[in-house]
């Protein structure tokens, strides 16, 4: 059977993560990276051969899925749908309350031109919201709390950098302990986003710019920020690169919810993810959804779909019977 030709579409963090990926998966192949830079100065993990993104067009016979690997804040909103003409195309969206939006342009794309989309795949969103959805249907009755970190923020550290006057930029978010703990209990707490999460960025400032201004800028930015308690740190280039070098992640899940004769039984769902790299890791949930999509494009599937609208058996290598007689 042939292999899965699969185009990445940026090369930072995530970009180089799906090219290890992509190594990983025995029934897949790089076709090509494409970047906006000058592609004879990008030095690829696995010396894959660099295309301009200007060049991307004249490869759609070579690319069975492109993944896009920009950032939130203003990439993908334009890159997504723009891509979705000429390719079968996959994101990682995650500005959680801009994804309706997202999912309609990249639709309207998509269906236009008779590809297929999958966008906002991470683990979250993504593998978190597929289990947000499990444990709302489970436990009807009951909250849902989701927290993440300690760990950094691809999405918020990339809208970190965007703000005048920032050379460098990372943000981590923090759990509230006492929160988390309020969960587990039982007592199904109702906490505000203030309550759940701290943020904590960490910059290097350009020379001579307004420190006061670039965190006036980080704290109010909305759908990012301005509903936390948000923690701006003004450091040098070498404490950075000493300090700030790695990219861990994680988070948790939990429902917390009653069944039972009066509903009166506590029931306790709890997932979680600790994670080295957040990157390499979000890499490979792109890279098993782009057999996923390269499977129902097979089957005459068109226009944008997300996590919810994609069976489990679709992102295996495995047949059917092999799932059945190993997992099941």
């Amino acid at each position: 059977m042939s292999k899965i030709r699969i185009g990445i579409a940026g090369y930072g963090n995530l970009g180089r993560g799906v090219e290890l990926a992509i190594a990983q998966n025995a029934d897949m192949e790089l076709a090509g990276v494409f970047t906006r830079r000058d592609p004879s100065t990008v030095k690829t993990a696995t010396n894959a051969k660099v295309y301009s993104m200007d060049d991307a067009v004249s490869m759609t016979d070579d690319i069975d899925v492109m993944i896009i690997c920009g950032g939130s804040a203003t990439d993908l909103p334009k890159q997504t749908p723009e891509l979705a003409k000429n390719f079968n195309v996959i994101d990682s969206f995650d500005t959680h309350a801009r994804i309706p939006e997202h999912f309609t342009n990249v639709d309207k794309a998509a269906k236009e031109s008779g590809h297929l989309a999958f966008i906002s795949l991470g683990w979250d969103p993504g593998l978190f919201s597929l289990n947000r959805l499990y444990a709302e249907s489970i436990l009807p009755n009951g909250k849902t709390y989701t927290f993440w970190g300690k760990g950094v923020s691809q999405g918020h550290s990339d809208a970190i950098r965007r703000v005048e006057g920032v050379k460098r930029g990372i943000q981590y978010t923090v759990p509230i302990e006492s929160a988390m703990e309020a969960v587990r209990s039982g007592s199904q707490p109702e906490l505000t986003t203030r309550q759940k999460h701290l943020r904590e960025c960490w910059v290097v400032p350009e020379e001579g710019a307004d420190l006061a201004k670039i965190e006036e800028s980080i704290k109010t930015m909305k759908n990012y920020f301005d509903e936390y308690d948000t923690t701006v740190n003004f450091i040098s280039e070498e404490e950075f690169d000493a300090v700030h070098n790695k990219m861990p992640h994680g988070g948790f899940v939990m429902r917390s919810g009653m069944t039972g004769d009066g509903e009166k039984t506590h029931q306790m769902i709890e997932y979680s993810l600790k994670l080295e790299s957040n990157p390499e890791f979000t890499a490979s949930v792109l890279i098993c959804y782009a057999r996923a999509l390269a499977r129902l494009k097979s089957e005459g599937a068109t226009g944008c779909k997300t996590a919810f609208d994609i069976a489990p058996a679709y992102l295996s290598p495995l047949s059917g019977e092999e799932l059945r007689s190993k997992m099941l």
